[in-house]
């Protein structure tokens, strides 16, 4: 993965760039159509390509719990499971159990949820979704991050921070274990809330 800026503003604030990846170029800023659940909905991925979109982002969370990341694994990995020839982004999985607030606990090493789906117990810790990630086969990984809603008191919101970064590198020394770094890539998540520190 390289990313090169090709102009900034002359405020300096926005910039458009080149993100290579192994299956392809994107020109940045890019919007990422939705295939949560390995489709996007109405269109096929030829469709997709079509338009010129060469990165769709996926649920890490939806497809861990159906129809499984083994399962995906085993068919090929996610690009073959849902015949899209372009580059995936999935993101950690955390926006989605931590939306989930009467059906989590948020620990140190992780989080412990329950499915939406059947009520069946989980944990996500930072090796876990890394794990997950790879056995999909998406270009750009996200580690797990703890969201907070808008309006969170500054010291909550500040903890939750701490505890990303954390996560964040416990998700980079899981991906240097387990992960081939010119198949994939490890993205940062920024956290803070509405505060700009």
């Amino acid at each position: 993965m390289r990313f090169t800026v090709e102009r900034t503003s002359t405020a300096g604030k926005a910039r458009t760039g080149r993100l290579e990846l192994p299956r392809g170029i994107v020109e940045t800023p890019a919007f990422m159509p939705v295939g949560t659940n390995a489709t996007v909905k109405s269109l096929r991925p030829e469709d997709l390509s079509g338009m010129g979109y060469g990165l769709i982002l996926s649920n890490t969370y939806h497809l861990y719990l159906r129809p499984g990341d083994s399962i995906i694994r085993d068919a090929g990995g996610l690009h073959r499971f849902m015949n899209w020839p372009g580059n995936i982004l999935t993101d950690s999985g955390g926006f989605q159990v931590f939306s989930l607030a009467e059906f989590r606990k948020v620990r140190e090493d992780g989080v412990e949820f329950r499915s939406h789906i059947d009520g069946s117990r989980h944990f996500f810790s930072p090796e876990k979704v890394v794990e997950i990630q790879r056995n999909l086969g998406s270009e750009i990984m996200m580690p797990i991050d703890e969201c907070t809603p808008g309006g969170t008191p500054h010291p909550r919101a500040a903890a939750a921070e701490e505890r990303t970064f954390r996560w964040a590198a416990g998700c980079r020394e899981a991906f240097a274990r387990l992960c081939d770094p010119d198949r994939q890539t490890l993205f940062g998540i920024v956290q803070g809330n509405i505060y700009p520190d």
